[in-house]
């Protein structure tokens, strides 16, 4: 191993950036998958030390994020499930109190493919929220209507842990789980992924076991996403999807969204060695694979996402910049920064009811 000190990536050239800035300034770049702080957090208007807030938006011409309420998974009990349910109510009000009336900079909070456009048609930042962790849902299933109701788009049906409707890819052994519970869904979770349907909300994979996600997709009338995973393939990690699952992804008509976690995308990796080139080569392997219309982008940003040359959401054009190397053009990288994760909302809006 070469421990001498790396030279700094270099940034992109100035003509490189700039066709990707124009890039952004006309096509819908939606970012799946970030955190918000809870309980309390810097001011989102401000340009602040989160990777994701609304000033580094604007500067990275990042339209659209999928702002999460994230549910730790937890002791299973009922208690605790109805702390995790009125914690996700509390965070969904929090995102959606991010559109003001008044305020140094326009927000809408959009909970439709439509309303995501049309902020972006009106110079206003979409703000979409968000379920991880179907922990919150319990026994009872009235509650994904409430978080619908809120605008939640999607629910993460699990997260590192088992719980009443999925069984996780990681399972929790400081609170007991064995390697399978459920053998996938529980006879709970495919009622719930009904009531997603019903409500025109997506089903994310992201976080579930296989034997999960391939029930999901079995299960599901609308077609399923995985809001930031990356590819075995490239990087062999339990969170990441095997070649059947892109598979299964493609033939449900899913997304699959790659994402700036450095571990998922090469092995072992510390953030500051993983860069844009990385993360491309997951897209193409995704591309190559299951075809340019089911692979999407996001960043995983407060929530463990970053790599070197995409800190934050102020450097989404380095993005960009290392696709158009690769030879993706503006029809394409449409379509990986949002088009395809807007078709499979329409696709649930659409058979909701």
């Amino acid at each position: 191993m070469n421990d001498a000190v790396q030279s700094p990536r270099p940034s992109p050239d100035t003509a490189s950036l700039d066709r990707a800035r124009a890039i952004h300034q006309v096509i819908v770049t939606l970012d799946t998958h970030i955190d918000i702080p809870w309980p309390t957090g810097p001011d989102p208007f401000l340009d602040g030390t989160r990777r994701v807030d609304l000033p580094k938006m604007q500067r990275g011409l990042l339209s659209a994020g999928c702002f999460v309420a994230y549910l730790p998974q937890t002791a299973r009990s009922v208690a605790a499930e109805d702390a995790a349910y009125t914690r996700a109510i509390a965070m969904l009000e929090q995102i959606g109190g991010m559109q003001q009336s008044v305020a140094p900079i326009q927000v809408r909070v959009a909970s439709t493919a439509d309303a995501i456009e049309a902020a972006k048609h009106e110079g206003r930042l979409a703000v979409v929220p968000c379920v991880e962790n179907g922990f919150a849902v319990g026994a009872d299933l009235t509650r994904i209507a409430e978080f619908r109701k809120r605008g939640a788009i999607y629910l993460t049906l699990t997260h590192n842990g088992h719980n009443g409707l999925a069984d996780s890819c990681n399972p929790r052994r400081d609170l007991g789980d064995r390697e399978m519970e459920h053998g996938g869904l529980s006879t709970l979770g495919k009622a719930a992924i009904g009531m997603l349907n019903k409500v025109g909300m997506l089903v994310d994979v992201a976080h579930t076991a296989r034997d999960t996600m391939l029930q999901a997709a079995e299960v599901s009338r609308s077609p399923i996403v995985s809001t930031h995973s990356c590819v075995s393939a490239l990087c062999d990690h339990s969170r990441n999807m095997v070649d059947w699952q892109l598979d299964v992804i493609r033939d449900v008509r899913g997304v699959i969204q790659i994402t700036a976690v450095a571990a998922f995308l090469k092995p072992n990796a510390k953030p500051e060695e993983v860069t844009v080139a990385d993360f491309a080569d997951h897209v193409d392997y995704a591309v190559n694979r299951i075809g340019i219309d089911h692979v999407g982008i996001s960043s995983d940003f407060d929530g463990g996402g970053w790599i070197s040359d995409w800190t934050s959401a102020a450097d989404c054009p380095n993005v960009t910049v290392e696709l158009l190397k690769r030879g993706y053009d503006q029809g394409a990288l449409q379509k990986l920064w949002g088009g395809n994760f807007l078709r499979v909302m329409r696709e649930a809006e659409r058979i909701a009811g």
